[in-house]
């Protein structure tokens, strides 16, 4: 179970660019539209970017429970990159938790697969019946400016094609363009299913 227990702030949305972006490359020219309008298309050209990719593209803050560790030696995290992990713990059968100490576990950060490791020989044993809970901070920036421009230049790419077939009911030219799935080919990895991964990894 994957949460998200921060949202991507309007602020760091680039509604500003994004209607310059649509004045060149639509021929939008309607100062009357609601920035609510263009963030929604933002928001949804970032969710499917991120889901076609499996990274988070602005920093925020996520929480994920699960019952085991696919390998006690280190575990795939189901987002990448990972800049920090806060806090692991323990949930006993009976709801009780327990806060893991830090010192027997490391975050090794890593593009496409960053990995929770042991400073040990294995992570912390998840209680019969129970669960582990892992905080931990995603994103390549917290702010806009930040991103990977051929990522940023994707998001642009795709909410605008959004924007110009905003009226299409199926998929057909709605589909994601391949200019967009071009710019992201190299951000992507094969996985076979959340928090693992089939392709090597780069740094």
């Amino acid at each position: 179970m994957l949460i998200e227990e921060t949202e991507v702030d309007v602020e760091a949305l680039p509604l500003a660019a994004f209607r310059a972006h649509l004045r060149l490359g639509t021929g939008f020219a309607s100062d009357v539209v609601q920035d609510e309008v263009l963030e929604g298309f933002l928001r949804a050209a970032i969710a499917a970017v991120e889901a076609r990719t499996g990274k988070a593209l602005l920093a925020r803050v996520f929480a994920w429970r699960i019952a085991t560790w696919r390998d006690q030696s280190g575990q795939p995290l189901p987002v990448a990159p990972v800049s920090a992990v806060s806090d692991i713990v323990r949930i006993y059968s009976d709801g009780t938790e327990e806060t893991v100490a830090e010192d027997l576990y490391r975050l090794s950060p890593d593009l496409h697969v960053p990995l929770l490791q042991p400073r040990g020989a294995l992570l912390p044993v998840i209680p019969t019946g129970g669960a582990v809970r892992i905080r931990f901070t995603a994103g390549f920036a917290s702010e806009w400016s930040g991103l990977p421009a051929d990522i940023a230049q994707a998001v642009m790419l795709l909410a605008a094609h959004y924007y110009e077939y905003r009226g299409a009911t199926g998929l057909g030219e709605g589909c994601m363009p391949f200019g967009v799935t071009s710019l992201l080919a190299r951000y992507r990895n094969l996985r076979l299913f959340m928090g693992g991964a089939a392709a090597g990894s780069g740094r």
